[in-house]
């Protein structure tokens, strides 16, 4: 009996860390080392957790578009800082401050976006410089 409580407990506690595990510490995947800005097009919102993403069609000097995703912080951390899907109409060009996936990839850790206007909106990310 005691030993199918301790299996049962340990099962319990295993389970209770896979959520935990599917979230990330900035250093992870992101460089601090690599600091990237870029201006681009909004394509498509994603406020889910445990990170919001905003994919920004970024054309280059080529002509071609690339596609970029760009982590933030839980919806939650955004709408409390007054931000929603309709703040954002796809198609608004915006300015991207943040940092490069470390695997290469076109991800970056949010930092800031800048509107047309000039209004800068804090991601909500885990970047080293995030505001505390």
């Amino acid at each position: 009996m005691r030993t199918k409580l301790f299996m049962i407990a340990g099962i319990a506690l295993l389970a209770a860390t896979v959520p935990a595990l599917a979230h990330h510490a900035f250093t992870a995947e992101f460089d601090s080392n690599q600091p990237i800005k870029f201006r681009g097009a909004v394509a498509k919102i994603e406020l889910i957790n445990p990170h919001s993403w905003f994919h920004v069609d970024v054309k280059e000097p080529d002509g071609k578009t690339t596609r970029w995703m760009v982590e933030g912080g839980t919806p939650n951390t955004l709408l409390r800082r007054g931000f929603t899907k309709s703040s954002l109409p796809l198609g608004t060009e915006i300015v991207v401050d943040g940092y490069r996936a470390k695997d290469g990839s076109n991800r970056v850790n949010g930092r800031d976006i800048t509107y047309p206007d000039g209004t800068k909106l804090f991601l909500g990310g885990s970047s080293p410089d995030a505001p505390k």
